[in-house]
Parts: C-alpha cells; sequence; structure tokens
C-alpha cells in the first residue's frame, strides 16, 4: 500500500514549517506531497533549504501551481490529491497545513483501511460529545481523509464550486455515505492541529465567514449529490521540484468508462484488460445486478452501481449508453467488434444450452429479459441477431460521430489491445503483459 500525505498551502508556510518536518519523521515509509498554490510567503525557499535532504530522496515532492490568483478550495485539494496519484500513491491522504499527523499513522491506515469503497475520516460525533481538553483534538482536524486513489477519482473528487472554506470535507464524506462507502474512523491521536483564530482561516476569503453556520452544514448533508466535476477534477499546469523549465498538465479524466460492444465481442478480454490498468470494473458479476443496472438506469437515469466502479462493459450496455452518456458527462465509450461471422458463431454458442447450459438463465430469467430487450427474442436465430449486432455497431458511430474523442473503437479480430486502449484513456505506461484474451470459446 503506497501512502501519500497530500497537502496544499497557500500563505499557510509558518504553519507547514512546524508540521511538516514532524509528519515526515513520523511517517518515514510514505510520500509527502505539498502543492504550492502560487503562495507569496516563502513557501519554495522554506522547502529548498529546510527539506532538500527529503526532495532529493524522493519522500517529499514540491509541485508548484502559478496561475492562481486566489485560492480556489476544492480545486487546489483536488489538485494535490492527483499529484498524489501521479507520485504512485495508491492511497491519498488530505493533510492541512496545519495539521499533525502523529507518528505512525500511516501504520494505522494500512491497519484500517481494507479493500475498495472504505475510506478513514474523523468520528466527528464522538469529538463533538467530548469536553473541550486535552481529550478532544483541537478545530481544524476535518478536513483529515484516507482513501483509495481510485475512490477519490470516482467521486470526482471534492466539489470544486465549493471555492472557500465552506464545508468541502463534510460534502465529500456525505456523498461517499449516499453510494455506500463503509465509513470507519481514525482515532483521536491523529487528529491534531495547531490552533489559530479565525482570521487565519479566512484571510484568503473573509467573505466566506457567511459559511460558517449549523444551517450552512445541514444545506451540505442534505445535499442529493454524489458524483461531482465529471472528469474535470484538479486541472492545470503545474511546475515539480522547484523546476520551472518543465511545466505538466493535469488535464480531464473519464468519469466513467463504459465497454458498449455487444456481448461475445471480447468484452471479458476488456474487463481483464481494465483491472490490470488498475480501474474497478464491472463486468455482468450476476444476472441480478445486470439487471438491477438495467432497471434503475432506464428509470431515474443513474445507477447506483455506476458510482461504485471506474469501468463497465457486456450487457445491458449497449442498451443504455445514451442515458448513460446524458447521466456520467465526462465518460469514455469504448465499442468492441469482431467480423460478422466470428461474432455469429460465438453468439449461437452462447445461446445453444448443448454448448453453453442456460441454469442460470432458467433459474433467474434476468438473462432473458435482457436478450428480449437487445434482440427482441429470448432464443438463436442466426438473421435477426446478426442485423441487430450490425445495427449496434453502425448506430454507435452515428451517435458519436461529432465526438470522436469520447469512443473508442477496437477491432478485436484485427489485434487491437494496448497501444489504441491505453492512448484513448490517457496513460503513459504501457502494461508488459499481453493483452488479455479471455473471452468464451464459443
Amino acid at each position: 500500500m503506497k501512502i501519500a500525505f497530500v497537502t496544499t498551502c497557500k500563505n499557510r508556510t509558518q504553519h507547514l514549517s512546524e508540521t511538516l518536518p514532524a509528519n515526515i519523521d513520523g511517517n518515514p515509509n510514505s510520500k509527502f506531497i505539498v502543492l504550492d498554490y502560487n503562495s507569496q510567503d516563502g513557501l519554495r525557499d522554506y522547502i529548498r533549504t529546510a527539506h532538500g535532504r527529503a526532495l532529493n530522496a524522493g519522500q517529499l515532492t514540491l509541485y508548484s501551481h502559478t496561475d492562481a490568483p486566489v485560492f480556489r478550495m476544492g480545486h487546489a485539494k483536488n489538485m494535490a490529491a492527483r499529484l498524489g496519484m501521479l507520485e504512485g500513491a495508491d492511497v491519498l491522504v488530505t493533510l492541512d497545513a496545519d495539521n499533525f499527523t502523529g507518528a505512525g499513522f500511516e501504520d494505522f491506515i494500512a491497519d484500517h483501511l481494507s479493500g475498495p469503497q472504505t475510506f478513514l475520516c474523523p468520528d466527528f460525533p464522538r469529538i463533538k460529545s467530548l469536553p473541550h481538553g486535552p481529550l478532544r483534538p483541537a478545530r481544524g482536524y476535518a478536513g483529515r481523509l484516507a482513501i483509495r486513489a481510485q475512490d477519490f477519482l470516482k467521486m470526482g473528487g471534492y466539489d470544486e464550486t465549493f471555492e472557500t472554506w465552506r464545508g468541502e470535507d463534510i460534502d465529500l464524506i456525505a456523498r461517499m455515505n449516499r453510494v455506500g462507502f463503509a465509513m470507519k474512523t481514525i482515532d483521536n491521536r491523529y487528529l491534531n492541529a495547531i490552533a489559530h483564530n479565525s482570521e487565519v482561516r479566512f484571510a484568503e476569503y473573509p467573505h466566506a465567514k457567511q459559511y460558517e453556520t449549523q444551517g450552512e452544514w445541514a444545506n451540505i448533508t442534505n445535499r442529493a449529490e454524489t458524483i461531482v466535476n465529471y472528469g474535470k477534477i484538479g486541472c492545470g499546469t503545474v511546475f515539480r521540484n522547484l523546476d520551472f523549465s518543465d511545466p505538466f498538465a493535469l488535464t480531464p479524466v473519464p468519469t466513467r468508462i463504459f465497454g458498449i460492444g455487444m456481448q461475445k465481442t471480447a468484452t471479458t478480454s476488456l474487463h481483464e484488460a481494465f483491472k490490470i490498468l488498475g480501474y474497478d470494473s464491472f463486468h455482468w458479476e450476476t444476472n441480478r445486478l445486470a439487471w438491477r443496472l438495467y432497471n434503475e438506469v432506464r428509470t431515474s437515469g443513474r445507477s447506483s452501481l455506476v458510482d461504485k466502479y471506474d469501468a463497465f462493459c457486456d450487457n445491458p450496455l449497449p442498451l443504455i449508453y445514451r442515458e448513460l452518456d446524458a447521466a456520467y458527462p465526462g465518460s469514455k465509450f469504448i465499442l468492441t467488434t469482431r467480423e460478422d461471422s466470428n461474432w455469429l458463431a460465438s453468439a449461437r454458442g452462447l445461446f445453444d444450452p448443448h454448448v453453453n447450459p442456460h441454469y442460470d438463465w432458467e433459474q433467474q430469467p434476468f438473462s432473458h429479459r435482457i436478450h428480449e430487450a437487445l434482440y427482441g427474442r429470448r432464443d438463436f436465430d442466426a438473421d435477426t441477431m446478426l442485423a441487430r449486432y450490425r445495427w449496434h455497431n453502425v448506430e454507435v458511430r452515428n451517435y458519436f460521430r461529432n465526438r470522436p474523442q469520447d469512443l473508442l473503437v477496437m477491432e478485436m479480430d484485427k489485434g487491437a489491445g494496448w497501444p489504441e486502449l491505453c492512448n484513448f484513456l490517457g496513460n503513459a505506461q504501457v502494461p508488459t503483459q499481453a493483452y488479455p484474451r479471455a473471452y468464451a470459446q464459443y
């Protein structure tokens, strides 16, 4: 588990100079990412003189974003998180400049952050129930969050409409709870912060004081949103480790990735490829879940399953790609195809109970229902199915004809694989292992 503590700093170098040395010493096996968000109080000089050894060792990385006339809270925190991912983090820990981690926080995270769709945050009700004193963390702990990098991206990170101090962290936690992520709490001994007055907190945006009310917190927790930003998360140009000759642009990332090729077009292989690339992929886990996905999207436009995964392929995606495009803007779509006769032979085997026993199809008839929606029938008919297959491929190309950047066509019988897929998704590193060929041979 590669952990990165990510901090954004604009004119808070005085606080960072107290917290950063202690945090690095207390967590020697983690990465620390500091985003200089156009700070004007000597932040770069401080990092250069006080942390040269950590910079050279790779334990600390300083990024600078110089195109920031004002501090935008949601954007700054998203940018810092994406830089943590760029440095290889599996787990992101958001850390304000005035926050102390406590020694061994990295071990606590490794022990308590178990599996996907799990996150760590402060135990707000318990902390608020404690009397003011040494057992109650000082104000400033609310921004502490430990989350898998992939889950952070699924949610769209912090909502960038929260441009000031206004509860962007409470909003993200509330959205993860709505999706159904498992919330675990951080022990209070890891939640210390430098005590300071509200004048420091609102120095960058005094007008934000109006949001410091219980009513505003209620407004945030009562929102209905789950995913935000739709791919435009933490975008902008940065410079790494004080080298201002080599800018790097953080560009939008796909909100979701949908494989919309018909069944028997190597959708299982695409699913395996997604997993190799690090995505949490959904591929017809059970008949019931596939039917749930179809029904939720058709009735409400969205699906709680789509909120929980990065990538999807196989049925019922070919039936609902238009609705998914509308509900999850900023997504990418992949049409896998095969030569007509090869696809038809594979489809024939799929529907032949002597080749592919249909136990689940009869006991839980969700497959029959989806096949009826897709082909107009539940049994194999070559003419009907080939016509539907051809029409789907034409239909998808026509739908995306003015948006070629959003559609990749992978002709699987012609050897399509990693180069096309990685280029389309913006993955600089092409896996060294062969592209998976996992589809069933019938």
